[in-house]
């Protein structure tokens, strides 16, 4: 479609736009791609679905190495977590002759020694089970992360939907605006208005243009933003149909994402392991030590068995033990409150998308014909020297925005429809076997 451009005020705003645009561009791309996307819009651009926008920026997701990285962390730590205690080599020399008293050798003992200190009460599995707890932890954390970026990125989509939408908007009151300046110059040259509505006329027609310029510079700039979730290039169509759709307001959904979910069991996994390592480290571990003393007096040799373990009289690990227990209580507590909390908000949405469907079909179907056959009605009234000037902008200004109200619903529509989906995990897919990702 030729962008609509008339007057002398139309053609400096189309070139300063132009400009700005072009800075816009080079600003956010290096300049070989600005020249390879001027090309590639020159040419009939692919219509670019929800769902591939998702697909690309799940596959070109930064944080996913992040991701990769802390989950061989909590390997290491599992691995770490059933490591036995290390023995302890000992030497011990007793009886030194006195300065002068004698050979070092012939009366002194030496005492060579193995200790090994023996875990009681179940130290090692404990440790494992807290280890392998938070690595589920960290595993769900990720799987909440990319689902929020997924969910940035279904926002960023539906604002493009709604900047290429409210294009279309500026461009008609362009198109309104040249026709009646056109129809009010007539009127001007053959005596039956005044210079000043003339003037009048084309002021709106120069304002017409400069909202035109901006919108088109706000869609580029939407779509831009958009490409960037996988670093790519906006030489793409998001086509008027997706925008149209509310056909996500007639779908039930299954119920809160298991992901986020998933952190809280976590939480509660890591408290009752947590209960386990500290009733563990409530009994004391055992040492028991054998070695070979030497005798210098005789070269006599001789055993040497030992076993210590610490007396629980003062410190059996209670208060620890009753913290992670009370940590657990929270855990279930956070789990059933985050349960309640995202089940209402999904319900509350579910509703919303169904009274803003509503309301943008009645727009449709109700208001916005009524409204264009007003503007019809009035501009032939005007051509008939029935109408003022201003009962034809009024009319035309109630159209645009009808259709901007519409607009603004059907954004709101599909920013409330990225929330739900992101509530009830319904692009966990993607995150889930990304191998399996086209």
């Amino acid at each position: 479609m030729k962008t609509p451009s008339s007057g002398l005020a139309g053609s400096w705003a189309r070139w300063t736009t132009v400009s700005v645009l072009a800075l816009a561009l080079a600003a956010a791309l290096p300049p070989t791609r600005v020249l390879a996307q001027d090309a590639a819009l020159q040419t009939t651009a692919p219509t670019l679905s929800l769902r591939q926008a998702l697909v690309l920026a799940s596959g070109a997701d930064p944080a996913v190495a992040a991701a990769n990285a802390r989950a061989q962390a909590a390997e290491a730590s599992v691995r770490q977590a059933d490591v036995r205690p290390n023995p302890t080599l000992g030497l011990e020399v007793e009886n030194f002759p006195a300065i002068g008293g004698g050979d070092l050798f012939e009366r002194s003992e030496v005492t060579l020694s193995y200790e090994q200190r023996i875990e009681r009460g179940g130290d090692r599995p404990a440790r494992v089970s807290l280890a392998r707890a938070e690595g589920t932890l960290v595993a769900a954390t990720a799987r909440v992360r990319r689902l929020d970026r997924l969910e940035q990125v279904q926002r960023a989509w539906a604002e493009a939907l709604a900047a290429e939408a409210e294009l279309g908007i500026a461009r008609e009151r362009l198109d309104l605006a040249e026709q009646f300046q056109t129809e009010v110059q007539r009127r001007v040259d053959m005596a039956r208005d005044p210079l000043f509505a003339g003037a009048r006329a084309e002021a709106e027609l120069a304002q017409a243009q400069i909202d035109f310029d901006q919108a088109e510079i706000a869609a580029r700039i939407a779509k831009i933003s958009l490409a960037k979730f996988w670093d790519g290039m906006a030489d793409f169509s998001l086509g008027g149909t997706a925008f149209e759709d509310t056909g996500a307001a007639r779908i039930a959904v299954e119920g809160t994402a298991q992901a986020d979910l998933e952190i809280f069991l976590a939480q509660r996994d890591i408290a009752v392991a947590s209960v386990a390592v500290e009733q563990a480290r409530r009994t004391s571990d055992a040492t028991v030590r054998a070695g070979v003393r030497h005798f210098g007096d005789g070269n006599d040799l001789g055993f040497v068995v030992g076993a210590s373990i610490p007396l629980g009289r003062y410190d059996q690990n209670a208060g620890a033990i009753d913290r992670a227990r009370a940590e657990g209580l929270a855990a279930e507590g956070d789990l059933s409150a985050a349960r309640i909390e995202r089940e209402r908000e999904i319900a509350r949405l579910q509703v919303q998308l169904s009274a803003r469907a509503s309301e943008a079909r009645r727009i449709a179907e109700e208001t916005l014909p009524q409204a264009e056959r007003a503007v019809t009605l009035v501009r032939a009234g005007f051509n008939r020297g029935g109408f003022t000037y201003n009962d034809v902008i009024s009319a035309q200004t109630a159209l645009l925005e009808t259709r901007a109200r519409r607009v603004a619903v059907l954004k709101q529509f599909h920013i409330d429809r990225a929330r739900l989906d992101r509530l009830t995990g319904a692009h966990g897919d993607l995150i889930l076997a990304p191998e399996t990702q086209p």
